[in-house]
């Protein structure tokens, strides 16, 4: 039995700052970003949008296309939550129209637990194949003005439906995961801005897909060259080609420029105009391959690397499915392509908005954020509403 993606559909917020104009404020030059880490424009979050927001409308068209009638099962994936204790899955629950007899649960681990979310989604359905589980990832990756991390925030979400026989990308068996204990990212419950060890970050992120490569290899003898295309987790784009020429040094495998541009410069296109976008990274990634590619992709490998800080990895692999095109009533291009361009100074003033936390009452001006905004704060309560039909 085939089990996988069944639909993908991807949201961002309808704002973003080019890298050109933070470099200029921070007084670098613009390569730095552009080359060094190979980011053009990062998306930022209205003040009237969260991650139960951004995930509500990811998944917006599924339902509108009558996609999620069969869910019994939504895991939300994200380390950006808004409540130590209610799932921020519960609210999408309620905005989507979902059935009653659904599990719903919020899952951690850095960038790590969407892919947690899909691998358990996909035994909910070896064990139920009549039904659906759909997989949330949001998140809004957030570091201190003027740190090195600041040019790589951005926000975005991805709502993916696991089921069997899917008409996008069958996932294999095979995988190998890792983890290890270690401090390289992370954001204490009092902090809204994420802490970071660049430099150990990349070295834990190196070995965690050495380990994770050397068990699916054993498991299944395949390859570096048994795939037609590589997902990364990204950070910022430039990490998944460090991590692929990493991989393949490790392997003592020769590995020119136009592979590189050939295996995983179709997976980046989303990820430059966006930024991180956290536990969504890898899978705004393979939105980028499925709808970017000219050419017919169907029966093409994948080789899928997820990393989340802390760490926990994996390295997993699918088949793009023949009718891979058949869901293109969702226009992600235009999604990007139709943003509004902030000012440095409208961004910094997004930037040191907070939501209120004095538990009055707030209601938040409607920004570009639909189908679903943020209405206010009342009583420390997160109130949501729908803003178009």
């Amino acid at each position: 039995m085939k089990i996988g993606i069944d639909r993908l559909s991807l949201y961002t917020s309808k704002y973003f700052i080019d890298l050109k104009t933070l470099a200029e404020q921070r007084s670098v030059e613009s390569e730095k970003y552009y080359l060094g880490l190979g980011q053009e424009r990062m998306s930022v979050p209205a003040p009237d949008e969260d991650v139960v927001t951004m995930g509500a409308n990811a998944a917006y068209p599924l339902q509108q296309a009558g996609e999620l009638e069969e869910v019994e099962l939504l895991l939300f994936a994200t380390e950006s939550g808004i409540d130590q204790s209610k799932s921020a899955g519960i609210f999408v629950h309620r905005l989507l129209g979902l059935s009653p007899r659904c599990r719903t649960i919020e899952l951690k681990q850095a960038c790590y637990s969407g892919t947690a979310a899909v691998q358990l989604a996909k035994d909910f359905v070896r064990a139920h194949p009549e039904k659906k589980a759909l997989v949330i990832a949001a998140d809004i990756a957030r570091y201190d003005l003027e740190s090195p991390g600041e040019a790589t925030q951005g926000c975005g979400a991805v709502a993916l439906t696991i089921s069997a026989q899917p008409r996008m990308l069958s996932l294999d068996d095979a995988s190998g995961y890792y983890t290890e204990d270690v401090m390289d990212f992370w954001r204490p419950n009092y902090r809204s801005e994420a802490l970071v060890d660049g430099k150990y970050s990349t070295q834990v992120y190196m070995r965690a897909l050495e380990a994770c490569w050397a068990q699916y290899s054993e498991q299944t003898g395949r390859s570096i060259g048994d795939f037609d295309f590589y997902c990364y987790h990204i950070p910022f784009t430039k990490m998944a080609e460090k991590g692929h020429r990493r991989l393949a040094r490790v392997l003592k495998e020769s590995l020119a420029q136009e592979d590189i541009d050939q295996k995983i410069g179709p997976t980046l296109t989303y990820s430059k105009q966006m930024g991180n976008c956290y536990t969504a990274s890898m899978y705004m990634g393979l939105a980028s391959l499925l709808e970017g590619s000219e050419a017919d992709i169907s029966g093409k490998r994948v080789g899928f690397f997820s990393y989340g800080s802390g760490c926990v990895a994996e390295f997993f692999s699918g088949t793009i499915e023949a009718s891979y095109r058949s869901g293109e009533w969702a226009s992600h291009t235009s999604l990007l392509t139709n943003r509004s361009e902030l000012s440095y100074q409208q961004y910094e003033d997004i930037f040191n908005y907070q939501v209120p936390t004095d538990g009055g009452d707030y209601t938040f001006p409607i920004y570009a954020t639909a189908p679903f905004r943020m209405q206010g704060v009342h009583g420390h309560k997160r109130a949501y509403e729908k803003v178009v039909e």
